[in-house]
C-alpha cells in the first residue's frame, strides 16, 4: 500500500503539531495543534485548511498539550465528524485543557475588543469553550501496547513517551508499512514521570528535536530552587512561576515539597493559581501507570499548595506581600491568570520570576528569558524589574544526547527519519547528529512538503 504524509506543523517550529498520512484512499491526522508563538505562527490558526475536515477518518493524538492538540474543537467545526483516538491519560486531560483553550479565546477576543488593540472588529474567537466541550465526545482512549484500527487498511499502536500523563509514542501501520511518531519525549531522569519505551521496528520516523542542538545543564534542581526561595525570601519576595499545568506544575510542586520536608527552605505559602492545573494534579494522582511517586508522594504533593479555583481567590493573591511562590499558567505567559500576576510583580525588584520549561520564540516568557525590559499586557507596557530565571533542569524534553541513547534502545533502522518539533537550528543540529550516529537518511521537512512512503 503506497502512502505519504504531509507535514502540516511542527515544520522547522515547536509548535503547531499536524501530520496528514494518507494511504489507500484513507487519511488520518497524527495531532491536531494550535500554532502558539509569534503572531505570524498563530495566524496560521485561521488558514484554510489545505485538505477537507469531513474527508479525515480519523485523528490521533500523542498527548494533550495545546500545541498537539488545541486545533481538535476547531476542526470538529469545520465538518470532522470521526473519532478522535489517544490514551486514556490524554483524555482525562483534555476533558480540562480544550475547554480551557476555549475560554482563553475568548477572552483574548474580549480584552482585543475592550482595548481595541485587534485588527478585526469585533474580534472573534478561533473557537469557544462550547465547541471544545462538543469535541470531547469524539475522544476514544486506548491502553499502551494495544493495536487498534482507525481507518481502512490503518492501524495504530500507543507506547509511553514519559512526557506528560498519558504522553504516548505513535505506530501507524499503513498495509505493509509502518511509521513511527515519536510525540514528545520525556527525559530518563524525570523525578516524576516513568520513562519512554523503546520504539519497535519501523519503516519510517517522525522524531521531536526540541533540545536537538543542546544539553541539559548538569544542575541540582532542588539545590537551584533553595537558593532561589531562600533569596526572595531575604527580600521579602515573591517567587511567581508561570508553570504548564500539566507536568511542570506537579513536577514544581513533588520538589517544592520535598525541600520543606527536608527543612532546606522555609515553610512559606504555596499558591496553585490555576484551575487547569488543579485538575491536573488530581488526575496525576489517579494515573499511577504514567508516573513513579508513591501514594504518600502524592498525597504530600496535593497538600502542599494553597488553591486558588476561584477569580476572586486569584485576585486575593494579588493583594497580599511576600515572601510566597505563586505556581500560575500558562507556561509560556500566553494567556490565563498568569498575565494578571505578571502584572502585578513584574515592576518590583524584590521578586523573581521563574521559568521551568522550554520558552517558543514570540511568547511572552520568551522575550522576559531573552532579557526584554518590558513586556506588553493586556495592551499596555509594564516594567521588567523582577529577576528573571530559568531552570533548565525541569524541563519535560530530553536532550539530544537523550534522545540518541533513547533511540538506541530501539535498534531502529528506518528507511528515513523526519526531523519535527524543533526551531529551524535545533532541528538540522539533531538531524546532522542522527546520520552522524545512525548513519540514518534523516531530513527537516518545509511546512506542507509531502513525501511518498513505502
Amino acid at each position: 500500500m503506497t502512502a505519504t504524509i504531509t507535514f502540516l506543523g511542527a515544520a522547522e517550529t515547536v509548535t503547531g503539531s499536524r501530520y496528514l498520512v494518507e494511504a489507500g484512499g484513507a487519511r488520518v491526522l497524527v495531532d491536531c495543534g494550535l500554532f502558539q508563538g509569534w503572531k505570524k505562527l498563530r495566524e496560521r490558526n485561521w488558514a484554510v485548511l489545505p485538505f477537507s475536515a469531513s474527508s479525515l477518518d480519523a485523528v490521533v493524538l500523542t498527548h494533550a498539550h495545546i500545541d498537539h492538540t488545541g486545533y481538535l474543537p476547531k476542526l470538529c467545526q469545520l465538518g470532522f465528524a470521526g473519532t478522535a483516538h489517544c490514551t486514556a491519560g490524554t483524555r482525562d486531560l483534555l476533558q480540562i485543557l480544550l475547554p480551557d483553550s476555549g475560554h482563553l479565546q475568548e477572552e483574548e477576543a474580549r480584552h482585543a475588543n475592550q482595548w481595541g488593540y485587534a485588527r478585526h472588529r469585533p474580534a472573534l474567537p478561533l473557537y469557544t469553550g462550547e465547541d471544545a466541550v462538543r469535541s470531547l465526545r469524539q475522544l476514544a482512549p486506548h491502553p499502551y501496547g494495544e493495536e487498534f484500527p482507525v481507518a481502512p487498511g490503518i492501524s495504530a499502536r500507543f507506547t509511553r513517551a514519559g512526557h506528560i500523563v498519558g504522553s504516548a509514542c505513535l505506530a501507524l501501520r499503513a498495509g505493509n508499512t509502518t511509521i513511527t511518531f515519536t510525540g514528545d519525549v520525556g527525559r530518563p531522569v524525570d523525578p516524576i514521570m516513568k520513562p519512554a519505551d523503546p520504539l519497535g521496528p519501523t519503516d519510517y520516523l517522525v522524531t521531536e528535536s526540541t533540545y536537538g542542538d543542546r544539553r541539559h545543564p548538569p544542575e541540582a534542581v532542588h539545590d537551584v530552587l533553595e537558593r532561589i526561595v531562600k533569596d526572595a525570601v531575604a527580600k521579602d519576595g515573591v517567587i511567581l512561576v508561570p508553570a504548564f499545568a500539566v507536568g511542570r506544575a506537579q513536577h514544581l510542586l513533588h520538589i517544592i515539597a520535598e525541600l520543606k520536608g527536608a527543612r532546606r527552605i522555609p515553610d512559606l505559602p504555596v499558591f496553585l493559581d490555576s484551575p487547569m492545573a488543579i485538575e491536573a494534579t488530581r488526575i496525576f494522582h489517579e494515573n499511577e501507570q504514567d508516573h513513579r511517586l508513591s501514594e504518600e508522594q502524592c498525597r504530600i504533593l496535593c497538600e502542599t499548595p494553597h488553591y486558588a479555583r476561584t477569580p476572586d481567590e486569584s485576585k486575593a493573591i494579588d493583594r497580599r506581600s511576600g515572601p510566597m511562590i505563586v505556581i500560575s499558567a500558562s507556561g509560556m505567559a500566553t494567556g490565563g491568570r498568569i498575565l494578571h500576576h505578571l502584572r502585578r510583580f513584574l515592576p518590583e525588584e524584590k521578586n523573581a520570576v521563574l521559568f521551568v520549561g522550554y520558552q517558543s520564540a514570540g511568547t511572552r516568557g520568551r522575550s522576559l528569558v531573552d532579557g526584554a525590559d518590558e513586556l506588553k499586557l493586556h495592551g499596555q507596557y509594564v516594567p521588567v524589574r523582577a529577576r528573571v530565571v530559568q531552570v533548565q533542569g525541569l524541563s519535560a524534553h530530553a536532550d539530544y544526547r537523550e534522545m540518541l541513547d533513547w533511540l538506541a534502545q530501539g535498534r531502529l533502522s528506518p528507511r528515513r527519519v523526519f526531523v519535527t518539533h524543533g526551531e529551524p537550528q535545533a532541528a538540522d543540529a539533531f538531524r546532522r547528529r542522527l546520520v552522524d550516529t545512525f548513519g540514518w537518511d534523516a531530513v527537516v521537512p518545509e511546512m506542507g512538503a509531502s513525501f511518498a512512503l513505502g
